[in-house]
Parts: C-alpha cells; sequence; structure tokens
C-alpha cells in the first residue's frame, strides 16, 4: 500500500481579509457648455455697448434706449396723442409725444404727411408741410431734429 503524504496544516496563515474598496479619485464636474454660451451672449452685449457708446456716444446711447422716440416710425394715416396747444409761430417742446390708434379717444391729431431728412431751420420754416395741407386747412408741425443733425417732421392737422 501507498502512503500519502500530505503537508501540514498551516496554523500561522492569517485567515483572509475582506478586500476593501478604495475610493477611485474625484473627477472635476465638468463645465456646463450652457455657461460658457451664456457668458459668451453676455460678452457679445458689453462689446456692442461699448463700441455704440464710442460711435455715438454713451449719453446719447443710453437716453435713446431709455426714452425711445414714439414717433420716430409715424406715417400719413396714423394719428398723434394730445400735444400742447400752440398758435402762429409759437414753439413748444414736447415730451412723450406718441402714435395712437385713430379710433382711440387719445387721438387727437391726424397726420397727413412726413418729411425726413430736414435741419431744424427748415423744420421751422413749416414750408414742407404746405404741399400735405388743403387750401384753408389749419396745419400743425411735429418735428425731431437734434441740433447740427437732420431728422423728420409730422405735418398735422386736428382730428375732427
Amino acid at each position: 500500500m501507498s502512503e500519502q503524504v500530505a503537508p501540514p496544516p498551516a496554523s500561522d496563515v492569517a485567515p483572509p481579509q475582506p478586500a476593501v474598496e478604495t475610493p477611485s479619485p474625484v473627477e472635476p464636474e465638468a463645465k456646463k457648455p450652457g455657461a460658457r454660451k451664456a457668458l459668451g451672449i453676455i460678452g457679445a452685449i458689453v462689446v456692442f455697448v461699448v463700441i455704440a457708446g464710442l460711435k455715438f456716444g454713451l449719453a446719447t446711447t443710453i437716453g435713446n434706449f431709455l426714452n425711445k422716440d414714439e414717433t420716430a416710425d409715424a406715417k400719413a394715416g396714423d394719428c398723434i396723442a394730445e400735444l400742447p396747444e400752440v398758435t402762429g409761430t409759437e414753439e413748444e417742446e414736447v415730451d412723450g409725444a406718441k402714435v395712437v390708434e385713430c379710433t382711440s379717444t387719445d387721438a387727437a391729431y391726424n397726420v397727413v404727411g412726413r418729411v425726413d431728412g430736414q435741419t431744424e431751420t427748415q423744420a421751422k420754416t413749416g414750408t414742407a408741410c404746405d404741399q400735405y395741407l388743403k387750401e384753408g386747412e389749419e396745419g400743425y408741425v411735429f418735428y425731431s431734429i437734434e441740433p447740427g443733425k437732420t431728422g423728420y417732421l409730422l405735418c398735422l392737422t386736428k382730428k375732427a
């Protein structure tokens, strides 16, 4: 008979330890593409404002933004809300003139004509509106012209 020799049991071998998971290194959060896009848009707006400020003057740019000329797009057939009453060759500065629906109770004047490219001197003569007024019809001139530049004038008649 043959004998088998087995190695003696190892008593000084430590029992196997459970595996400990080591945390993986923390990856930095990826920047959101939306944030980068928003910064790009804000940057473009800032560049636009700076260029407009340099080209047109910062005060004029801000002033035009805050005090938009509501009659700038007025044309024949539109109506204008009540304006201060003037007679003869009187002039009065007006703030807040605006185009309104002709069916509105605020409508006080009809725009019968518009003349662009007028200087302040030309507008003050009022002759540019003669072609839009009927014989004997009382007319008014409303203009928006910066000193030393050209602008537009509106030829108005009192709304019936």
